[in-house]
Formats: structure tokens, sequence, C-alpha cells
């Protein structure tokens, strides 16, 4: 299992059950198939910006805080995000389309939405799909190479 599917995991399993160790967090994500030492737990919790909070029985639960709607990006999240996500650019007039592991379009949508890059109107995020809609003084050529430069990666228009 890739790194991002395996830490799409532990945010579904930490939105849905109240996670009080690593040790307990490496056996829910045994529960789903996921092998995954303490070790790699720890560092993707660490990644993923996981915190403890208390939970309303003032016992420490893990979590990862979302970021508020009107909070931007910064262009160092947006390129870790689209370099951890992002795995196929492509563009057609002002549309381009981004492709993702199963499961994670809406984490790269929100890190673009939230990044006001110039010449992006709007994403719609599927399942393992961004459509994005370029303004078209850019086009989505110009969007689509900005984004594939970002991620690492060289689109296939």
């Amino acid at each position: 299992m890739a790194k991002s599917q395996r830490q799409y995991k532990i945010v579904k399993i930490l939105q849905s059950n109240s996670v009080y160790s690593q040790g307990q967090l490496v056996e829910l994500l045994a529960t789903e198939g996921v092998v995954a030492t303490q070790a790699t737990v720890s560092r993707d919790l660490d990644e993923l910006g996981a915190i403890k909070v208390k939970s309303g029985g003032g016992q420490s639960i893990y979590a990862i805080p979302e970021l508020p709607k009107d909070q931007t990006s910064t262009q160092e999240h947006l390129r870790r995000v689209l370099g951890d996500w992002v795995v196929d650019v492509v563009s057609s007039s002002v549309f381009v389309m981004v492709r993702t592991p199963p499961g994670c379009a809406h984490v790269v949508a929100s890190a673009l939405d939230r990044s006001q890059m110039d010449g992006l109107l709007g994403t719609v995020a599927g399942d393992d799909t961004v459509l994005i809609l370029a303004d078209e003084k850019l086009g989505g050529a110009g969007l689509a190479e900005r984004i594939s430069s970002l991620a690492g990666i060289e689109g296939s228009n």
C-alpha cells in the first residue's frame, strides 16, 4: 500500500474512532488490512499534522486539525500535497484534470482551492480525479504546467 493510501486510512480512522495511542492505531490499521509499524505510524501522524486533544472523557486522543475554510495554503504546503498525491495531470482548453490515488482527490482540491493560484477559478473533486477550471487568459495548458511543476511530474497533455 502506498504511503498516501495509508495516510488516508489513518485520517479516516481518526475521524471515526477515539485513538489514544500509536499502538492502538497500528491495530486499527491492521483490522483494515494495512500492515504498519509503530515507527511508520509515528512518521505518518507527524506528516499529517496530527495533534493530541482532550476527549469528552478527559483522555488525550489523536486528531487531524482541519484548516478553516478561509485559510490559504502556503506554497510549500501546496507543493507537498501535490508532490505526495498527484499522479497525472492533463489539460484541454480551460480544463485541467488531475489524477490521484483512490480517495485522495479532495485533499488535492482543497489545497488548490486555498492556494489562491493565479489562473485557477475552481475545482471539483471526485474520488481519484480533480477537475479544475482555468481562466481563459492562462488556459488549461498553462495551469496544468504550473501544477505539474509543483507536483514534480511531467504532465501528459
